[in-house]
């Protein structure tokens, strides 16, 4: 895991909320505190949709919502005059992306070993940190898919102009 704190807030969240910097994730938790709290549990309730429509939307065999079809009701959280609290993002690399990270970092973990790859972003007291992590389905003592995707994380940040310190 590696903590990294942004140093131009305004910036990753007008990348996060009105481009599509994390349209590759899925929003699996967020959080926003300003004069209440709403809470936002990203995982795609069983039932509401036919497979039908799971499939025409894409959805088909996601756990939680992809952040680019939340990402309307984040803006509209966060967006005034006033700056929020506290707010905190937990979001899943998509299936697809995670499956190729595991492949490039050419660890010998397997796909089905990681339940995800995590990035997390929590802001209270004028400071965003950005955290990685992994959720293993079993123990691994390999770390080496830890310190890539560690890696990733900021190379990730880098390449979309946000600059950040290594705390």
């Amino acid at each position: 895991m590696v903590a990294l704190q942004i140093d131009e807030i305004g910036t990753l969240l007008n990348q996060m909320l009105k481009g599509d910097m994390f349209d590759h994730f899925l929003l699996r938790e967020a959080s926003v505190s300003q004069a209440f709290t709403t809470e936002i549990d990203g995982t795609i309730s069983p039932g509401f949709y036919s497979e039908e429509e799971l499939a025409k939307l894409g959805l088909t065999g996601l756990s939680c919502l992809p952040f680019s079809r939340v990402r309307p009701l984040c803006l509209e959280l966060l967006k005034g005059s006033r700056k929020p609290a506290s707010f905190r993002f937990v979001f899943l690399l998509s299936p697809e992306n995670q499956a190729a990270t595991i492949a490039q970092a050419d660890t010998g973990i397997r796909t089905e070993d990681i339940t995800g790859l995590f990035l997390n972003l929590n802001y209270k007291k004028d400071t965003l940190i950005c955290t990685t992590g992994i959720s293993y389905r079993t123990f691994i003592t390999d770390r080496s898919l830890e310190m890539e995707w560690d890696r990733l994380a900021a190379l990730f940040l880098k390449q979309h102009g946000i600059p950040y310190d290594e705390i």
